[in-house]
Order: C-alpha cells, then structure tokens, then sequence
C-alpha cells in the first residue's frame, strides 16, 4: 500500500476523524476507565476478595465496551458514510475496515 493510500486509511478527507467534534468527552471516558484499573491495582496490592475483584473487573470490561461501541458507532457515521458518499474503492476499503471492526468486537 502506499504511503498516501495509508494516511486516507487513518484519516477522513477532511483530516478529521469522527470522533473529533466530541474528543474531550471521549478523552473523559477514558480517564474514567483508566481510574477504574488502577482502582483494580489498588484492590490486588490490598489483597481485596477475590468476587470483589471480578466484579470491579467485570464494570471495567463492560466500561472499555462500550467505549469501543461508541467509536465504531462515530467511525460508521463520519467515515464510512464519507467514503460511502464518494463511493469506489475508498467506500469499500471503509466497509471492510468497519467489517473487520466489528468482527474483532464480537470475538473480544
């Protein structure tokens, strides 16, 4: 592939991606999730019981989830509809990116 082929891969036409407009939210959602590890560090170093851990590690999974939901959800409403739009080959690239995407979220 070559180089420019690879930056219209990571980057929408407009050199923006679809998670841009709303970056600080999605920033504050990872903060979020990175206290709730370090919470389950915390729980481990204090010999916490073992459900209790489980059940900390369980909400972080489902927290990192829907995250990951959430910018597939941008990415499928800002790129792949860009690239639909314009259609060719960018608009199947788009749809195979966003395939492969969600096959990887459902095996996860």
């Amino acid at each position: 592939m070559a180089p420019d082929q690879e930056q219209q891969g990571s980057e929408t036409m407009s050199g923006k991606h679809g998670y841009s407009d709303d970056k600080q939210k999605h920033l504050n959602r990872l903060r979020r999730i990175e206290g709730q590890i370090r919470g389950l560090q915390r729980m481990v170093e204090d010999d916490q019981y073992c459900i209790d851990v489980l059940t900390q590690t369980s909400a972080a999974n489902k927290a990192l989830r829907s995250f990951a939901l959430s910018m597939l959800d941008e990415h499928l409403k800002h790129c792949v509809a860009h690239a639909v739009a314009n259609g060719g080959d960018e608009a199947d690239e788009k749809v195979r990116e966003a395939s492969d995407a969600i096959a990887r979220l459902v095996r996860s």
